[in-house]
């Protein structure tokens, strides 16, 4: 989409929607943007049709956490081993219950991704795999962390975000998920870093186990460092791209010495597992 819009002003962000299953023709185009669109703007949108383009409304939205809102209300899922919900739904003792509230980070296990490296973490555990020092790079609310943790309990577990209000998020979370937060093996420490670029992070390294569900952007220019980060013979799971994205991911981390262990596609997107030589 962004080849072909060109230069396109990546502050405008669009959706489209079908108006009625009965029409799929007739679609609302949507776009959201931190100001008040201008001639410019407008413009911008109007270049997107051919011909005659149609009226252009505009509307100011009330101040409010939209991504939080946006989780609020979900289903439960229901993904390998685990059954992520809010506290609204009742737990499954015949699953590993993780509770994730709404939150300002990204990781509720909603998307695609989330759930299918849930999945895949489950295969991992059943063909075998032992993972004594895990890291979740990225880890955005928690989930992940916290689901290793309960695949391998006796694990050091190192978690890290880019984003500084997923201290707090993870915190709060691990607390609702009796998940206790330290250095030890068993316990979970966070810290803020982007990508491995912290000193805690390099000094607990290499790991047997790295977890990174991000974008396929940062997971290409992030290869070298995670080709660093992982000991011979451990294991790396990337998510966060898509199945167009896929060839260009694995050429990456071919050349960091990877191959592919394991893969499976959640909607458009896919889940790799990859090996590093020996």
């Amino acid at each position: 989409m962004a080849e072909e819009l060109g230069t396109w002003d990546d502050e405008i962000v669009l959706s489209g929607r079908e108006i009625a299953e009965d029409k799929p023709q007739d679609w609302v185009l949507e776009a959201w943007m931190e100001r008040k669109p201008g001639t410019a703007e407008k413009g911008a949108l109007a270049a997107l049709f051919e011909g005659e383009a149609p009226a252009i409304e505009a509307e100011r939205l009330p101040d409010e956490d939209w991504l939080t809102l946006s989780q609020q209300g979900v289903e439960p899922i229901f993904a390998g081993r685990f059954h992520v919900r809010t506290a609204d739904y009742e737990a499954r003792a015949d699953l590993t219950d993780i509770v994730i509230p709404a939150s300002q980070a990204f990781g509720t296990g909603q998307h695609e991704t989330t759930a299918g490296c849930l999945e895949m973490l489950d295969a991992m555990k059943r063909s075998g795999v032992v993972a004594r020092n895990i890291a979740d790079i990225g880890t955005g609310t928690g989930l992940l962390a916290f689901a290793a943790r309960e695949i391998w309990p006796s694990a050091l577990q190192t978690a890290s975000d880019i984003d500084e209000v997923c201290a707090t998020v993870v915190a709060d979370n691990a607390a609702m998920n009796a998940v206790p937060l330290g250095a030890k093996a068993g316990e979970v420490t966070m810290v803020i870093a982007p990508g491995t670029d912290h000193p805690l992070i390099k000094a607990r390294g290499p790991y047997d186990l790295l977890i990174a569900n991000i974008l396929a952007g940062p997971l290409v220019e992030l290869a070298p460092d995670f080709g660093k980060a992982v000991t011979p013979g451990g294991n790396l799971l990337l998510a966060g791209l898509l199945e167009t994205q896929e060839p260009r991911i694995r050429r990456a981390y071919r050349k960091q010495g990877f191959r592919l262990a394991a893969r499976l596609v959640n909607g458009a997107w896919s889940i790799l597992w990859l090996r590093k030589r020996r």
